[in-house]
């Protein structure tokens, strides 16, 4: 096994053993562990797990939506990039304007009524097009508020004023590179009531030595199976755009968890996966010198990337 999967597997196999059944907000219960964290030296590889395949695409253009500030589902959309649609989706179907079928609870109905899930398909087909083509419905009806990207580039204090954090960072990166305030934070009190989804993972701090950037990663609820795969490439994928910018070497990514949780509904799904032996991990390129803030996807390229299908479960809502 390599050691990014190798890492991994040792906490789904902790959970397993040792976690706690408890009920959540979906209502699908979890088997959960408080408190973990693992260590990613990416000079040994980029983390992108091989045990299962992990959609770099799907990765790298949400990662350049936050980089970019932006809140609205069309740019990701432009790129198939669906992870983001049940929660602005299930705003749309909840407001006025929406007059279809019944889509109540659709997350739990589509698993179990195959003439729902065509009736749900139907409704999301028509709701992704309209916010790729109709510039109204996408302006009311794809931004899912004050989320990620927003926080990153557009902090609102109490004082009233306006924080780019991530630009902040970078400058201080530079100019102060051995300091403990390289500190970007999502969760924002005053405005978790404005996002379609508080932020899972809140906070993460920069650490400069020996020329190298590592970065660290505090994540109150990590949907282990899902989630987390994601999360873990794109934290590293972050930390090799923000060292190229200020001129260093990558170090470190390091996860550290609150509730980390196996959903009921993927036990099969990672003992599937917890069966596969891994492959070496693959290597990043960054083809380009463009700044970070006028990266495109088609500046990344994973080189190398060996893995065993995709894994499919359901994501709760």
């Amino acid at each position: 096994m390599n050691p990014f999967d190798t890492a991994y597997h040792d906490l789904c196999n902790e959970i397993l053993t040792i976690g706690n059944e408890r009920d959540d907000r979906t209502a699908t219960g979890t088997i959960s562990k408080f408190g973990h964290q693992l260590r990613f030296d990416l000079s040994k590889g980029f983390p992108l797990l091989t045990t299962k395949k992990v959609s770099f695409k799907l990765i790298a253009t949400e990662l350049i939506w936050f980089i970019r500030g932006d809140t609205n589902l069309r740019y990701l959309l432009q790129y198939n990039n669906n992870i983001w649609n049940e929660w602005a989706f299930e705003k749309y179907i909840n407001s006025t304007d929406y007059t279809g079928p019944d889509m109540t609870n659709f997350g739990h109905r589509t698993l179990t009524d195959p003439e729902f899930k065509v009736q749900y398909d139907e409704e999301m087909r028509k709701f992704k097009d309209a916010i790729l083509h109709d510039d109204q419905f996408m302006q009311k009806h794809g931004d899912l508020g004050n989320v990620y990207g927003k926080q990153w580039r557009d902090w609102v204090g109490a004082d009233g004023k306006h924080y780019d954090q991530l630009k902040t960072v970078i400058a201080q990166i530079k100019q102060y590179p051995t300091s403990r305030r390289h500190i970007i934070s999502a969760w924002n009190p005053a405005e978790i009531d404005t996002m379609a989804l508080p932020p899972c993972h809140t906070l993460f701090q920069f650490y400069v030595e020996n020329n190298k950037l590592s970065c660290q990663l505090y994540q109150r609820s990590a949907d282990i199976f899902l989630g987390v795969p994601f999360n873990i490439a794109s934290y590293s994928l972050l930390t090799h755009l923000i060292a190229k910018e200020c001129g260093l070497e990558v170090g470190e990514f390091v996860h550290t968890f609150g509730d980390a949780h196996i959903y009921s509904n993927h036990l099969d799904a990672v003992k599937t996966q917890l069966s596969r032996t891994s492959f070496a991990p693959p290597t990043l390129n960054i083809n380009t010198n463009k700044s970070i803030f006028d990266i495109e996807y088609e500046d990344l390229e994973i080189v190398n990337y060996t893995y065993h299908p995709p894994i499919k479960a359901p994501i709760a809502v």
